[in-house]
């Protein structure tokens, strides 16, 4: 393959704009040694992430952001004009669409501490929750692959995540045809893997995983929350024939970690 090809694989693997042929055209290039590692940016982009790991779990209140944005929602209240303009959201994408939901949630909150003292703060936040989660569901059932990013990308934006969220995202992991989509839902899930049942997912959906780049990343985040017990996973993806050599020797580093 010509190296002016090569280098177009990469960046648009970069981009995020690789079809899944090209992705696969790509991991045989890396089986072969023409591209390295470090040449794809999203897996360093991961790489760093795992490294924050030790961010504390998700909160049961409301953050501060939920808060500035409910009192600044009380303030514009009286604003008809403003109000109507946030629910004309039509041509709005369907992130955009999402934080206008959020403004919207945010003058019913500002309403009804006017009207109750804040007393249906929590029944407002569990709403504002379900939004989140329909949103992103609906988005996962896409056939682009940049509309189930963007669905991945919505937990960010959530201040804790249900078991039918996490249940999605691994599902997404294990299954989503493009490596990109199973990258970002693997770095979604990384804040929850201090928790008992998300790790014992993640150690279950090691075997699962053939793409080089997912298997890497996996065994980078083993390494960072100590999960001994993903030894064994880690080590069939060492014994495998499949397994690219650079990738090999990533994987052994992080399993270095864990002995």
């Amino acid at each position: 393959m010509e190296q002016a090809r090569i280098d177009e694989l990469v960046s648009k693997y970069n981009e995020g704009v690789a079809d899944p042929s090209e992705v696969q055209q790509i991991e045989t290039l890396l089986e072969s040694g023409t591209i390295e590692l470090t040449q794809l940016r999203s897996l360093q982009l991961l790489d760093d992430r795992i490294m924050k790991v030790e961010a504390p779990a998700a909160s049961l209140r409301m953050d501060d952001q939920f808060y500035t944005m409910l009192a600044k929602a009380r303030k514009k209240s009286t604003s008809k004009s403003f109000f109507s303009e946030i629910l004309d959201w039509s041509w709005l994408t369907p992130r955009l669409a999402f934080g206008a939901a959020i403004l919207v949630a945010g003058f019913v909150g500002g309403f009804m501490f006017q009207r109750q003292g804040g007393t249906d703060v929590t029944e407002l936040t569990g709403e504002v929750q379900q939004l989140k989660e329909m949103m992103m569901l609906s988005l996962l059932e896409k056939e682009s692959a940049t509309e189930r990013l963007r669905a991945v990308s919505l937990t960010s934006d959530m201040d804790q995540v249900s078991q039918t969220v996490t249940t999605a995202l691994f599902e997404t992991l294990n299954n989503d045809d493009n490596v990109n989509v199973r990258l970002a839902a693997l770095d979604a899930l990384t804040p929850y893997s201090r928790q008992a049942a998300v790790r014992e997912e993640l150690i279950r959906s090691i075997e699962k995983q053939e793409s080089p780049l997912v298997q890497i990343a996996l065994a980078e985040l083993m390494a960072a929350i100590q999960e001994k017990k993903s030894l064994k996973e880690l080590q069939k993806i060492i014994d495998s024939d499949k397994t690219p050599l650079d990738a090999k020797n990533r994987i052994k580093e992080s399993m270095k970690v864990l002995i």
